[in-house]
């Protein structure tokens, strides 16, 4: 929850609890997830920050870096709730780990534990995203969620062997088979080995059991050691994006949308535009699905509305910069139809993402605590 500045939200929790009189209030707070003063010396040390998607080449971002912060699991928030803390304000903590610290703390699991830790996450796991663990989201049939405008959280009942979802009864929403399978597989990539800072999870056999109206148990998940490395997130500066938008009414919406990316891309050629990557999408046609689009002529020339958007990523803040003038004049000097909304597009810097890993003792997580 503090994000970039745990120590300024700590300050700020302080506060409040000072105002409300909360005498005796305790907020603990994990420091050591940001890395980025350390990363010269750890080169130095041989770590060699390889890109995990295998691109590029680490030296070429290596003056760019903006942070740096290592996912981290259960151990420094443990240690705050052993001294007592009724908050904890933390930076890149994996998601799952928020959960699992304070089942291992009420039970008295040890870290080496690795199939309660296993049971710990996945329960942290269909509990992290919120709604989407109790009918929000619900690909399988979204039209049956009741009381979808009041959806109630998903709760985690552990137990001994297993641990049951289930929501409180006077909320919306719904707990299934289907509506936690789909849950549990997201952000999975392989079954038996789903690698968290705190253990590495095998689900390939886990069952999943309706056991009453919005009530699903889950058993057989096995872990496996925690792995050596922890994933570190370098955000590096990028250069620039920048978003323009103007919309085309039928007749002919489609054609007239393409048009005008053609007006635009030759006004672009002759201002000498110099671009990382251009894409042009057609909200409402092929945005979201790009070549698996339906593009049957007949159907392409009867829409209703198509919403043009050309992107820009640029190096230069000016070469972004450039396009921004274009797009609302194309009202009165393009095809016909057309309406511009939402302003002038705004030139925004671009945060690139180096995903990479670390080794574990590279990172040195500090939990503290203050009384009000």
């Amino acid at each position: 929850a503090g994000g970039m500045n745990i120590e300024g939200l700590v300050e700020s929790i302080r506060s409040m609890a000072e105002q409300k009189k909360l005498s005796g209030y305790r907020i603990g707070y994990v420091l050591g997830d940001d890395i980025t003063d350390r990363i010269p010396q750890l080169q130095a040390e041989g770590v060699t920050f390889e890109n995990i998607d295998g691109t590029g080449d680490f030296n070429e971002i290596r003056d760019k870096i903006v942070n740096a912060n290592v996912y981290f699991g259960h151990e420094p928030l443990v240690e705050c709730l052993k001294g007592g803390a009724n908050v904890i304000i933390t930076g890149r903590a994996a998601d799952p780990s928020l959960f699992l610290a304070p089942i291992m703390y009420e039970l008295g699991w040890k870290p080496d534990d690795w199939d309660n830790l296993a049971r710990g996450i996945m329960a942290g796991h269909l509990l992290e995203c919120g709604g989407q663990g109790s009918g929000g989201n619900f690909d399988y049939d979204w039209r049956s969620v009741p009381r979808m405008d009041e959806l109630g959280f998903p709760i985690a009942e552990i137990s001994d062997d297993s641990f049951h979802i289930t929501k409180a009864p006077d909320c919306g929403g719904l707990v299934t088979e289907q509506s936690v399978k789909e849950q549990f597989l997201y952000e999975i990539h392989d079954p038996a080995n789903y690698i968290t800072p705190d253990v590495t999870v095998d689900i390939s056999r886990a069952t999943l059991t309706q056991d009453g109206a919005d009530r699903v148990r889950v058993d057989n998940i096995k872990g496996k050691p925690r792995p050596e490395k922890l994933k570190l997130n370098i955000g590096y500066f990028a250069g620039y994006k920048v978003s323009t938008l103007i919309s085309y009414a039928w007749p002919d919406a489609y054609e007239k949308a393409q048009y005008a990316a053609e007006i635009i891309m030759k006004k672009m050629k002759r201002k000498g535009l110099k671009a990382e990557e251009i894409r042009i999408d057609y909200i409402g046609l092929n945005s979201l699905h790009l070549n698996v689009a339906n593009m049957d002529p007949d159907y392409v020339r009867d829409l209703n509305e198509v919403v043009l958007r050309i992107s820009l990523r640029t190096k230069e803040k000016s070469e972004a910069e450039k396009i921004v003038p274009e797009i609302a004049p194309l009202q009165l000097n393009g095809p016909p139809g057309s309406s511009f909304f939402g302003g002038r597009a705004k030139v925004q810097e671009v945060i690139g993402l180096w995903p990479t890993l670390v080794p574990r003792d590279a990172v040195k997580l500090t939990p503290q605590i203050i009384t009000v």
